[in-house]
């Protein structure tokens, strides 16, 4: 049978999914298929596109199974090309390139542009859309050196790049227009909560604020409202609306509607027999679908027309989540449905922070629409059941307000809940699947298309694997890596009574191999909780945090938080803040917790500015640390008419002794002066509230991705037996919690929950609380400030110098901006030996370069060295063989392009010595460079010899190396170009 020529035109996921499909069903190779795309990259994830700052890589971004793309397959790819006319009486599509082809079936899936306004100023420099990664990527390149972002439009697409606007360090404001923000999607209260929320994140809103103008002259510099108040911004981004491209068919005389958007019927044919749409750039029985979820359903309709199976697209209810924000905001159908009678449900908990609102028809069988804020864990099963359009099987307020059917019969029904809304996969469709031999998430996904949309129901995939597999029989593996096969709990007990103090003994006695960026971590926090030594004592263990004590911010650069119990601060020590941030050019941020956050610290100062805050007053807040954090308070009796206790001062004598103490995971806490809870007590680790009779002792929440209220443990207790409740729950946790294991999560798994911890920890029942206390005593009375130690040890001062053989100051910040402004702005960043493992750099004569002394190299760990322009990261893995093993490497990791490799964990993967970028955690072999995270990544690797106590390293002269690893974009680009 010859074969039927079918071309698509566009190539995003819609087409991907649309290719995909067909590929599947058309067994018997009826279509040769071509996608022709205008982007140069192959499709990719445009439903998280702000997770492209992520890893500023499009390659990682693209969808759909790699055999699509392979030479060979039954789709072949044509991108960057553009088509500019189709001819439907010949058949026949033209491109930019000159290029034509014929078809015998024409797909299109071309998608929409972000709508512009109509605004005076709107095509100056410094405006943007927020569509593709090319647009993403000119917008970060703009950014550097700028401060004030503003975003035009507060629907979904505008707060998401707002959120993404922040993670490149800049300030941001959006503007809506309409009266409340998604006020497409949310009513009144829902918009209220979520406007409350964001605003907390540090992103002003503007709302029933509409521009009339942009301020600037050949750059924008802000906006003018009609009432002549502006706002001023370093770029502006629109993300107002989108509009169909359906030119390519307006223009030959396809039906399209005024509105836009390609009309088609139900088997998604347009008016010419030959030419078909789906995705956005369709319109069906008037509607225009911008979601993926519809989009990939009319995908799937149309690979099944086409190979003569029935189907048909009737229509599919618009429901979507809002992404990478640590709070939920969904909504399902239409929450405003004025089409029948309606009934609805209402859920408005004020003190969690969370809203949801539910609307069934009139008699309460059938779910029309649903908005969620603050809390979607039932969004999967919302969005089914408002597509099915079935009666529901329980009442109607359960489905929000929690299941009584679930609590009796052990939550069996589950079953008919949805896992996936965005593929319309059940609970039961991917346990079904588990069984049946998909037994990881890989495979799983492969298997079910669960969790490839939107991604949110990911968690929920990982939960279900483990419970089937459990069920089955089959060991679901809960250690901590490929070096202890203990989970942490274990090998706590054993560090414990066996008394080990170094890492190399314990993996010697009771492990294999030399450790990983997994396991060293968590055992240097067992060696702390367990003993409290000072955390350098293991320095080569801990992740850059720790190590530096200090957290690892954008660029390499580092955060100072001073400890400010219970957010108490005198005059004199605010002015020292103050004088320290002017002094080393510090950004400066009051934090939730009540603390003065210090940003943009290099490495080599961090000891000098602890000096000079250690001399007045101040110690080390652990905010680095997986430690105790913060204990929040309100001024309680001392100055508030409501308090009844003194919160502030029971707030100092709880940070004050806990402060320094690790865990699992960071413990917050909070005290609260009366119940009317204004230090958020409910939402922390643990935290008190005062009552006329004493403190109330909650336990177990979290405000986190998953927020969790905190459960109540204990009523009516005095100071004292309160601490000594909060002494054993912290012990406990610490000794029975799984590797970076929140207490809220903990609580959730530990068997029996808040009734048999009150057994262990209020009731003695284990007999342990002796021994919880003699050990929480213990480390209260080795605590040390770990700034000082610092700052008082010549020794370890010295560690924190970036170079091991100068004293210069790390310049790489500035030299990657002044880089990346020099490349053009379209282009991806490219790390040093490009993205391919074909690429090697040209061979030049080299020699034996004396770069330090072997000593000023941490063992089990790594130093950077300056040799002429270029940073090279050594690494002395002195666990490895008898006289140990030296490897030398670029120090700028290829993701981020931060210098920053010197400070990874150092470790092995099946025998392999690999090193762990702090920044990201991408590893990479020290001996060939390779990306072992199976990423598209390659370091620079050198030979390392030690002689005389003398690290040599064989390298070309300085101005060879910096050209080879420094070359010009121009010469990268031509090298991907000749591969």
């Amino acid at each position: 049978m010859k074969q039927e020529t079918l071309i698509v035109v566009g190539a995003g996921m819609v087409a991907q999914r649309f290719c995909e499909r067909l590929s599947e069903l058309d067994q018997k190779e009826r279509f040769r298929i071509c996608v022709i795309g205008e982007e140069r990259y192959a499709p990719y994830d445009r439903v998280n596109l702000a997770s492209f700052y992520d890893r500023r890589d499009p390659a990682a971004m693209r969808v759909g199974s790699p055999q699509l793309y392979e030479p060979g397959s039954r789709v072949s790819w044509k991108l960057g090309e553009r088509v500019t006319r189709v001819a439907p009486k010949t058949r026949r599509i033209e491109t930019e390139a000159g290029a034509s082809y014929v078809y015998q079936h024409l797909v299109l899936a071309t998608g929409c542009r972000p709508s512009m306004p109509a605004l005076e100023g709107i095509d100056k420099q410094g405006v943007f859309v927020y569509r593709s990664i090319q647009d993403l990527m000119q917008i970060e390149a703009y950014a550097r050196g700028r401060r004030q972002a503003l975003v035009l439009g507060g629907g979904l697409l505008g707060l998401e790049c707002a959120h993404s606007l922040l993670s490149l360090g800049l300030k941001v404001q959006v503007v809506e227009s309409g009266p409340r923000l998604m006020h497409k999607q949310l009513d009144v209260a829902g918009a209220a909560l979520l406007r409350e929320k964001v605003e907390a994140l540090g992103i002003k809103t503007h709302v029933a604020r509409a521009p009339s103008a942009l301020l600037g002259g050949e750059a924008a510099t802000g906006v003018q409202f009609a009432d002549g108040k502006q706002l001023s911004a370093d770029l502006i981004v629109v993300a107002a609306g989108i509009t169909p491209r359906d030119e390519l068919l307006r223009q030959a005389g396809v039906m399209v509607s005024d509105r836009g958007g390609v009309i088609v019927d139900d088997e998604l044919g347009t008016s010419d027999p030959c030419i078909y749409a789906i995705g956005e750039v369709a319109q069906h029985r008037g509607v225009s679908y911008g979601l993926v979820a519809p989009c990939f359903e009319m995908a799937d309709v149309l690979a099944r027309r086409l190979v003569g199976q029935e189907a048909r697209f009737t229509g599919m209810p618009q429901s979507t989540k809002l992404k990478r924000f640590s709070f939920d905001v969904a909504t399902v159908g239409d929450p405003f449905s004025t089409r029948e009678p309606t009934k609805e449900v209402v859920l408005h908990d004020m003190l969690n922070g969370v809203y949801k609102r539910l609307l069934v028809s009139a008699d309460a069988r059938r779910v029309l629409g649903a908005c969620l804020v603050g809390d979607a864990s039932e969004y999967a099963t919302l969005a089914a059941y408002c597509r099915s359009q079935k009666p529901l099987p329980m009442p109607a307020e359960e489905l929000i307000l929690g299941s009584r059917a679930h609590a009796a019969d052990g939550g069996g029904s589950r079953a008919s809940e949805y896992a996936c809304a965005c593929n319309n996969v059940s609970r039961a469709d991917v346990c079904s699947k588990i069984r049946e031999g998909a037994q990881n998430l890989s495979a799983l996904k492969s298997a079910t298309r669960a969790g490839t949309g939107c991604g949110g129901c990911v968690p929920l995939l990982n939960e279900l694997l483990n419970q089937e597999l459990s069920a089955a029989g089959q060991p679901v593996l809960t250690h901590i890596c490929e070096h202890f096969h203990f989970t942490r709990q274990e090998l706590f007990e054993i560090v414990a009574v066996r008394g080990y103090r170094s890492f190399r003994e314990i993996v010697e006695k009771v492990g294999r191999g030399h450790g990983c960026e997994v396991c060293k971590p968590i055992v240097a926090s067992i060696l702390a909780s367990v003993h409290n030594e000072p955390i350098l004592n293991h320095e080569t263990l801990q992740d850059t945090n720790d190590r530096f004590l200090a957290n690892l911010q954008r660029g390499g650069l580092y955060s100072v938080v001073p400890r400010i119990p219970g957010g108490e601060i005198t005059p004199e020590k605010l002015i020292k803040l103050g004088e320290v941030a002017k002094k080393y050019g510090l950004y400066t941020k009051i934090t939730g917790g009540q603390r003065i956050d210090l940003f943009g610290a290099q490495l080599n100062q961090l000891p000098d500015i602890w000096q000079e805050l250690v001399a007045a007053g101040f110690e080390s807040g652990h905010a680095y640390g997986k430690a105790m954090r913060t204990v929040k308070s309100c001024v309680g009796s001392t100055w508030c008419r409501y308090g009844v206790q003194d919160s502030m001062a029971f707030a100092i004598q709880l940070e004050e002794r806990y402060k320094g103490i690790r865990a699992p995971h960071k413990l917050k806490s909070a005290v609260s002066g009366c119940m009317r809870e204004c230090a958020e007590v409910q939402s922390k680790d643990f935290g008190v509230i005062a009552t006329e009779r004493g403190w109330n002792l909650y336990v177990g929440g979290n405000g986190g991705m998953k927020p969790r209220h905190a459960e109540l443990l204990a009523v009516d207790l005095d100071s004292e037996q309160c601490i000594r409740l909060i002494d054993r729950f912290l012990m406990f946790y610490v000794r029975t919690a799984d590797k970076l294991m929140r207490t809220s999560v903990w609580l959730e798994k530990l068997e029996g929950g808040i009734g048999h911890l009150r057994d262990v920890i209020v009731k003695d029942s284990l007999g342990l609380c002796g021994q919880l206390e003699r050990d929480m005593r213990k480390l209260i009375e080795g605590y040390q400030c770990e700034w000082a130690s610092v700052v008082n040890d010549p020794l370890r001062r010295a560690r924190f110098a970036h170079f091991a053989n100068s004293a210069d100051p790390d310049t790489s910040v500035k030299l990657v901006e002044e880089r990346e402004q020099r490349r053009p702005a379209d282009w991806p960043k490219q790390e040093l030996y490009g993205k391919s493992d074909k690429l090697r750099l040209p061979t030049v004569q080299k020699r034996w370069v004396p770069l330090v002394e072997a000593d000023a190299v941490p063992r089990d760990g790594g130093i950077a060295v300056k040799y002429g322009k270029v940073q090279l990261a050594l690494f002395n893995f002195a666990a490895r063989g008898a006289a140990g093993e030296w490897y030398a490497t670029q120090n700028m990791c290829p993701h981020k392009q931060d210098m920053v490799l010197a400070r990874g964990i150092i470790g092995d993967h099946e025998g392999k010595p690999k090193v762990a970028c702090p920044q990201h955690k991408k590893t990479f072999a020290l001996d060939t460079g390779e990306c072992l995270s199976g990423e598209p990544y390659r370091i620079g690797t050198f030979a390392v010899q030690v002689n005389r106590g003398i690290v040599y390293v064989e390298l070309p002269a300085p101005e060879l190396l910096e050209a080879q690893l420094c070359r010009s974009d121009q010469d990268c680009d031509e090298s991907h170009a000749a591969e």
